[in-house]
């Protein structure tokens, strides 16, 4: 079961009313799911990369601008993967969920925006498989078997199809969800997904998505005003996470919320930090760690791209 926290709804639809209006399309031939997890003897052996993305707002989906392009350029980079794993912040429950939908349905998780924004359909096949070897993980890791219990009522939130449609255009890769369990801690969370860096040996792309930075009601206020430059609170709290990324400061990172400096100005809830923690976990110090994209959007949102390997 999903749990939305207090005002997510609210907030997006504002949000909304700073976007502006483009076109939509996609198009998705699926690709076997017995080619999927290293079945596939292209991919076998081949160690995937990890991403961190900052997705931003719901309109990069269908707009042409500096982060759909970086989006775009990332994918291109990457090497083809077999599946991928995508933790977004925009599905947050009780109790960590895996979707299992052979054919994961587009979740248009926002109000407000234009007309076309909800039209975009990202039919990427899903993967059972590969939801059954999350939950086998986390259970090892937890030693505890309710860990990641399988969900069919969810499918791929934006946080999720808002940046494949631009890094896997096709959707023709199968796409499992993971949830973030409201229940814990940021070392928790950490601890729970070390167990994923094995599927990248089988050429699984782990995804996260959410914002280094993420205040919306302060965002949408800047806006408002006029913009202008990013807040001292936004780009120390950056910049500091970036220091930590590349020193493999684990302890650091797992510190910045809720009591790191600046840390409840540039994440009034927890959501879009928790899942760089997962994409940092499934990373090592053997993987070179790189930004693709740096930068604010709406003033004080980072989006700020990782990739690992």
């Amino acid at each position: 079961m999903s749990t939305e926290h207090p005002h997510r709804r609210d907030t997006l639809r504002a949000a909304a009313a700073l976007a502006g209006a483009a076109a939509a399309g996609g198009a998705a031939v699926a690709q076997p799911l017995e080619q999927a997890l290293g079945r596939d003897d292209t991919n076998r052996g081949s160690r995937a990369p990890v991403l961190f993305l900052g997705h931003g707002s719901p309109m990069n989906a269908i707009e042409e601008n500096r982060w759909s392009d970086a989006f775009q350029r990332i994918g291109e980079s990457l090497p083809r993967p077999t599946a991928v794993l995508a933790v977004s912040a925009h599905w947050w429950t009780k109790g960590t969920l895996v979707t299992t939908n052979e054919s994961p349905r587009t979740i248009h998780d926002f109000g407000g925006f234009p007309a076309a924004l909800f039209e975009v359909r990202y039919p990427a096949p899903g993967s059972p498989d590969l939801a059954r070897r999350v939950r086998r993980l986390l259970a090892e890791r937890a030693r505890d078997d309710r860990v990641a219990r399988t969900a069919t009522d969810w499918g791929l939130d934006h946080g999720t199809w808002s940046v494949l449609r631009h890094l896997l255009p096709d959707a023709d890769v199968p796409v499992v969800q993971l949830s973030l369990d409201a229940g814990l801690t940021p070392a928790q969370h950490l601890e729970l997904a070390r167990g994923l860096s094995e599927l990248r040996d089988d050429g699984v792309l782990i995804l996260g998505s959410g914002n280094v930075t993420h205040n919306l009601p302060d965002a949408m206020a800047r806006a408002r005003d006029g913009g202008g430059p990013p807040p001292e609170w936004a780009t120390r709290f950056d910049a500091e996470a970036a220091s930590a990324i590349e020193a493999r400061d684990t302890k650091h990172l797992v510190a910045r919320w809720p009591d790191g400096q600046d840390a409840r100005r540039a994440h009034p809830h927890p959501d879009h930090w928790l899942p760089l923690l997962y994409a940092y976990a499934a990373s090592d110090a053997a993987d070179e760690a790189t930004f693709p994209i740096e930068g604010f959007d709406l003033g004080s949102i980072s989006m700020r791209a990782v990739r690992w390997g």
